[in-house]
């Protein structure tokens, strides 16, 4: 096991809205987005991500713009998306979104690109399921060489060649941060390794501790591919209230609203209030209690993981607005502090 020096501390949405139109609608829901990640910055956390979904169900369908939005009204936290389903897209395009990104905010974009949870895209931008895998893997090497070089010549089976092309604008950062998101392949965690990339782990369900071995086969990846080390993110459902109860309470409803939502889809059963309380205990997946709960849990996953990076989905479905700016000010200002702290002492 690698324990770093610190971690990072961050949140992540897709903007949920609800889908019916009787409860907050795309509109309200940007703007919301911009707000927490404005609070975020000014309490001092680390990064803010927002990802991309094409469903009735979310907003950020262009997580670049809202994050562009939210560039001109923050100072020092970092924006990335989270994820863009690089698979459906153009990587030139993705490349100069974020690059504009990164110009707007001085130095402060990332991409964190995967192949997507949900299927929505891969029609909607005349794409074949069939291809799920290849398409990210041709993609990702040509985002890599774009990020690389402003002239690239590259060529492949899912789009047209270039040849010299130019490839502008260049963003701040060289290169541009990168990470590759996984939800638990083995294959997926492989690859960001050998091409030296930073990688986040989405832990949504299950004992965290199952993916431990997964955090050691990326550094073993990364060993093999000749890199040196490269950051982790964990990617996790979590909440934080001024009390554990009243987190529960909150985040328990619109949590299993989604879940079961989803679950619905692809044949999941539905989830309970026992069930979900039995996930946010210290070795669960779910981070959610008060502002010491919180930093405890995120202390023991850094003891199994190394990680440098946390973020908690505090926004997920309908959870009020000011329920999660309270929550994303407890975090900055109570739980930053004491897992800072705590990391600091390990460190001496």
């Amino acid at each position: 096991m690698i324990v770093q020096s610190g971690v990072e501390l961050g949140v992540y949405t897709f903007a949920d809205i609800d889908p019916t139109g009787a409860g907050v609608g795309p509109a309200q829901r940007v703007r919301e987005v911009v707000e927490e990640i404005e609070l975020a910055d000014q309490v001092g956390l680390d990064v803010y991500g927002v990802g991309e979904h094409h469903r009735a169900d979310y907003a950020a369908s262009v997580p670049a713009m809202i994050l562009a939005a939210a560039a001109e009204r923050t100072e020092r936290i970092r924006l990335t998306s989270a994820v863009t389903v690089l698979s459906s897209d153009d990587p030139v395009r993705v490349f100069q979104q974020f690059a504009t990104l990164d110009l707007l905010s001085e130095g402060r974009a990332e991409i964190m690109a995967g192949r997507g949870s949900f299927t929505e895209s891969f029609p909607l931008f005349g794409h074949d399921l069939a291809d799920y895998d290849e398409l990210f893997a041709e993609k990702l090497d040509l985002l890599l060489a774009v990020r690389a070089d402003e002239r690239v010549t590259w060529s492949g089976k899912h789009r047209s060649a270039l040849t010299d092309q130019p490839v502008f604008p260049r963003p701040v950062q060289d290169p541009l941060p990168l990470w590759v998101a996984v939800g638990g392949n083995p294959q997926s965690v492989v690859r960001a390794g050998l091409l030296g990339l930073p990688m986040a782990l989405a832990i949504i369900g299950g004992m965290p501790e199952r993916f431990a071995p997964l955090a050691d086969l990326h550094r073993r990846a990364l060993a093999e591919g000749g890199h040196g080390p490269a950051p982790l993110s964990l990617n996790l459902h979590g909440f934080v209230a001024d009390d554990a109860e009243r987190a529960a309470d909150i985040y328990y409803p619109a949590h299993s609203g989604v879940m079961n939502r989803i679950g619905q889809e692809r044949g999941w059963g539905p989830t309970s209030r026992a069930a979900f309380e039995a996930m946010t205990g210290l070795r669960g997946a779910y981070v959610v209690g008060d502002p010491g709960l919180v930093a405890e849990k995120i202390l023991f996953q850094h003891r199994l993981f190394g990680h440098d990076r946390t973020l908690l989905q505090l926004p997920i479905g309908d959870v009020p607005h000011a329920d999660v700016m309270r929550a994303i000010e407890l975090l900055g200002t109570k739980v930053a502090p004491l897992v800072r702290s705590a990391i600091t002492q390990r460190a001496d």
